[in-house]
């Protein structure tokens, strides 16, 4: 086993490797921009290497300093969290070059899924059902017109280098074929330097159910059963939970096998998610998150599988000591992500230094968060602030304790995305199972009544405020002395207000 490994991450995915690895008596290297200097990876971590600058590109994205780092420090592997560098072949190729070992599948692995087109192939060849459409990109317009006619509208427009919703556009209707080619391809572009597109049929109420896998380096793989991530938005999930509440046990085994299945087709090592759309009964894949997946700790939840500790096992040249028949599902768990961002404003994103954090108690509730207190929310990184989980022996169970969670989460200084998850769990249609990728999209999520209360005291406040200035000003000779007045005041507003944002079950300030 390693006896040092660094973590070329952030966050609440850093903490989380750090703490199965603290466990297992492995020291952790953290690295970080000065941003984060303060964060609460840094201070968990054994030792600290800073890559400087503020943003990714300044410092996570560097693959030469991250490297260096690991070197320098004496660690001997590097394990990448999620996000970042983590699907990036290059990077992985480089780390082993370098003599370090590499949490996480083959470059060849990590390029043959990146790459939609060319995984769309490997996936056909080995069996694996797959959306009607082309195993090739389109050149022109012209082009994907003519495909469209073969496989039948609606169509989606995909990058085929993409991935986290981007480049991707719906066309219903031939004539909008033009405007939503070009848009797919020029942001196909932007986000990840390779504009080509390809086409497939576009399942109009489909779930996003995907499975989790392991394999070893000895040619042992389990699957951990489903995770249905289908309450998204723009591609961006929101909540998950597991096991699914739609398929049946042989749907399940079925989908299962088509995971491990495509996993073998690549030659996977480590942790991966192989994603399926479900659709009227028959499911079709979508694509393979060569990572560990955010979402992850409901399937441990469910399974009682540390699925980190297994990552580092794997990694380390151990086979797999679990196999299929030992697992099984226990109970229901669901995860929601706090992510900074305005859902009453279009999810917009919100920003801020966190003035107060209270965690949810209670059996089987778990906060994974980087969050603390003074931390500073800007726009430099993903919006994710942390993830809330929950654990019951039934869905219904499960629902009312996360309700009861978020209720009793705060977090003060930014707007979370934490209404709008409150407004899903509450929804019939949710309780019942019955919604798919476009549920929360139709939801309207009005302002908590703590944001509306919090707007209306601190407007109170401030009225009061401006007449006691007007009414000191005339009769008040030094000027200085009102000013000094006048910032108390402000700072009695201040902490009137963060007291009120303090105390507002499942309220932001």
């Amino acid at each position: 086993m390693f006896r040092r490994i660094l973590i070329a991450n952030r966050g609440e995915i850093a903490l989380r490797v750090i703490r199965t690895a603290r466990e297992m008596g492995i020291e952790c290297v953290a690295v970080h921009s000065d941003a984060d200097r303060k964060a609460l990876h840094v201070r968990m971590a054994h030792r600290a290497v800073s890559l400087g600058g503020e943003t990714p590109a300044q410092s996570y994205l560097r693959q030469d300093a991250i490297i260096e780092a690991a070197l320098a420090s004496g660690a001997e592997a590097i394990h990448p969290g999620y996000g970042f560098l983590s699907e990036n072949a290059e990077f992985a190729r480089r780390v082993e070059e370098a003599g370090l070992a590499w949490i996480g599948p083959p470059a060849g692995a990590i390029h043959a899924m990146g790459d939609k087109i060319e995984s769309r192939r490997a996936m056909v060849a080995a069996g694996v059902p797959c959306v009607p459409g082309l195993t090739d990109p389109v050149d022109d317009v012209a082009a994907a017109v003519e495909a469209a006619e073969g496989i039948g509208y609606p169509i989606a427009i995909k990058a085929a280098a993409g991935g986290g919703g981007k480049g991707i556009r719906v066309v219903r209707d031939p004539a909008d074929m033009e405007s939503a080619f070009r848009a797919a391809s020029g942001e196909a572009v932007s986000s990840f330097g390779d504009g080509r597109v390809y086409l497939e049929r576009y399942l109009d109420q489909p779930r996003h159910v995907e499975i989790q896998v392991m394999f070893d380096a000895h040619g042992n793989g389990i699957h951990l059963f489903e995770r249905e991530c289908s309450i998204q938005r723009r591609h961006q999930k929101l909540v998950e939970e597991a096991p699914s509440p739609v398929l049946d046990e042989a749907t399940r085994s079925a989908m299962g096998e088509a995971a491990l299945q495509a996993a073998r087709a690549v030659g996977y090592r480590g942790a991966g998610t192989v994603e399926f759309l479900w659709s009227g009964g028959e499911f079709f894949f979508l694509e393979m998150n060569t990572r560990l997946q955010v979402e992850h700790p409901i399937t441990e939840q469910i399974t009682g599988v540390d699925l980190v500790r297994q990552q580092l096992l794997v990694a380390a040249g151990e086979p797999l000591a679990l196999r299929q028949e030992d697992l099984s599902i226990r109970g229901h768990s669901i995860e929601v992500r706090i992510n900074a961002e305005d859902p009453t404003q279009g999810y917009l994103p919100s920003t801020g230094v966190l003035q107060n954090l209270r965690a949810p108690g209670g059996p089987w509730v778990r906060l994974d968060t980087g969050m603390y207190r003074g931390m500073e929310v800007g726009l430099a990184y993903d919006p994710m602030l942390g993830k809330l989980i929950v654990w019951a022996p039934d869905r219904a169970q499960a629902i009312e304790r996360m309700i009861r969670a978020i209720q009793e989460m705060n977090v003060g200084g930014v707007r979370t995305s934490l209404p709008a998850a409150l407004t899903v769990l509450e929804h019939e249609r949710f309780r019942s199972g019955d919604y798919d990728t476009h549920f929360l999209e139709s939801l309207t999520i009005a302002p908590p009544a703590e944001w509306l209360s919090i707007t209306a005291a601190a407007a109170a406040i401030h009225r009061h405020l401006l007449a006691q200035r007007r009414a000191l000003a005339p009769a008040t000779a030094d000027r200085a002395g009102w000013r000094a007045r006048g910032r108390r005041m402000d700072a009695t507003l201040r902490a009137q207000a963060d007291d009120r944002s303090g105390s507002q079950p499942g309220g932001q300030a």
